[in-house]
């Protein structure tokens, strides 16, 4: 899920990511593969948050 959190203007977001992939690994880790995944598009944000989860089994 992704929403747009700046009031409009598209410079800051909240992403809420689930993904088996993310099992086992620290939340630091998580959100290294997040930022990875969208290097291109956070250059152009002002800001993000970053909300990561494993599903539950």
């Amino acid at each position: 899920r992704v929403v747009d959190i700046s009031g409009g203007c598209g410079a800051m977001y909240e992403i809420h990511i689930e993904s088996e992939e993310f099992r086992e690994k620290r939340i630091v880790q998580q959100h290294q593969m997040v930022n990875q995944a969208l290097s291109e598009e956070i250059k152009s944000m002002h800001g993000l948050r970053i909300f990561t989860s494993v599903p539950k089994s």
